[in-house]
């Protein structure tokens, strides 16, 4: 289980809702899957063998998060995403509160050091 915020924005396209880790770290990240928040990767966590093929595959070839999601995408004929926070624009802060979610690490057989 992982602690995380939920915050309801109010914005010119309408209402958004945005999952966020808690304390989060540069190197964490909340990987939805049609939009939904499925998984949760780590890439120092090394103990888990999917974050460790993750750390290699963004952090040992310098790729940035979003490329191997969309390599991943296209071969494994998936939609994975991580949610991008826009700083510009104007929003209206609602509300804010504290959910716990299950997220599971990403499947290994995803996963493939050849990307």
């Amino acid at each position: 289980m992982i602690e995380l915020i939920e915050t309801t924005y109010q914005t010119f396209s309408g209402t958004k809702k945005v999952i966020e880790i808690s304390r989060r770290k540069p190197n964490q990240y909340i990987i939805k899957q049609d939009n939904k928040p499925k998984f949760f990767v780590d890439l120092f966590d090394l103990s888990i063998e999917s974050n460790a093929m993750m750390n290699s595959l963004v952090l040992c070839s310098k790729k940035p998060i979003k490329a191997v999601l969309e390599a991943l995408n296209k071969r494994n004929n998936i939609n994975l995403s991580i949610t991008t926070i826009s700083r510009l624009g104007i929003k209206k802060k609602k509300k804010s509160k504290r959910i716990t979610l299950e997220l599971k690490p990403l499947p290994e057989e995803w996963l493939d050091y050849s990307i």
